[in-house]
C-alpha cells in the first residue's frame, strides 16, 4: 500500500519523539491507533450495509422477473418459495389489519365505556 521502508519509519519516529517528547508520544500513538481502528470499523460497517442493500435489490429484481414470467413455467422449488413468500407477507399484514378494526370500534364505544367507568369509580 505505502512504499515506506524501515529507515523512513525510524525517521518519522525520531521526528515524533523530538516534537512530542517522550511523555506525550505514547498517548499520541494510542490516539492514532484508535482513530485508524475507528476508520476501519466504519469502512467495514459501510461495506457490509452496502452488500446487504445490494443483495436485497438483487432479490427484488429476481422476484420481479419471476412474477413477469408465467408462474407455471417456474420450477416446483421456486413455486414453493414464491408461495412461502406470499404466505409470509400475508401473515405480516394480518396483525395490522386486526389492530385497525378494533381501534375504530373502541373509539366508537369509548364514550359509553368511559361513562360507565366513571359510574363505577364514583360508587
Amino acid at each position: 500500500m505505502f512504499d515506506i521502508g524501515f529507515w523512513e519509519l525510524l525517521l518519522v519516529a525520531l521526528i515524533g519523539l523530538l516534537v512530542l517528547g517522550p511523555e506525550r508520544l505514547p498517548t499520541a500513538l494510542r490516539a492514532l491507533q484508535r482513530g485508524i481502528q475507528k476508520a476501519k470499523s466504519f469502512g467495514t460497517s459501510v461495506q457490509a450495509e452496502l452488500n446487504h442493500e445490494l443483495r436485497i435489490k438483487e432479490l427484488h429484481e429476481h422476484l420481479r422477473k419471476a412474477e413477469q414470467l408465467d408462474a407455471d413455467k417456474l420450477s416446483p422449488e421456486l413455486q414453493r418459495s414464491m408461495a412461502e413468500l406470499r404466505d409470509a407477507a400475508a401473515a405480516v399484514q394480518r396483525p395490522y389489519a386486526k389492530q385497525e378494526k378494533p381501534t375504530s370500534e373502541t373509539r366508537d364505544s369509548k364514550p359509553s365505556t368511559s361513562s360507565s367507568d366513571q359510574d363505577k369509580s364514583s360508587s
